[in-house]
């Protein structure tokens, strides 16, 4: 069993930085071997973690940072992302399917719906004016 290993990454809240977060975390992960479902399961929930702290904890400005810290051990996988944005004043409430603070973007509102879904455990902190915190657990067996 592959011992603790673990990375982190930081990159400024621009839209195009989404994919390069999906790309780090994929190529990290790919050192378990996954199954290319559960790797696209982990990247989707990456992508909707770090579209939230773009899009609704920096507002799409583009000069927050983004932090991703991701490590495994065996083969258990935990995956944060954090920004210091406007956080969100009741996470159990942003968490209900199609709950949306950007209506005129015509947000669906199902990020945390959709990590819930592609991940077996997903956790957020988060205090209005002090950003977000989102942990997300996946176990590969």
């Amino acid at each position: 069993m592959p011992k603790k290993n673990e990375m982190q990454i930081q990159f400024y809240s621009q839209s195009i930085n989404e994919a390069f977060a999906r790309v780090a975390i994929s190529a990290f992960i790919s050192q378990l071997d996954p199954t290319v479902e559960v790797l696209y399961d982990i990247k989707m929930a990456v992508s909707e973690a770090v579209t939230n702290a773009i899009i609704h904890g920096y507002e799409n400005m583009g000069k927050g940072l983004v932090v991703i810290k991701c490590s495994y051990e065996g083969k258990e996988i935990e995956i944060t992302v954090i920004d210091e944005g406007k956080g969100i004043a009741s996470v159990e409430e942003a968490m209900k399917p199609l709950y949306t603070t950007s209506i005129e973007e015509e947000r669906a509102g199902l990020g945390f719906t959709v990590m819930q879904e592609m991940m077996d455990e997903v956790e957020v902190c988060s205090h209005p004016g002090k950003g977000t915190t989102v942990k997300m657990k996946k176990s590969l067996e």
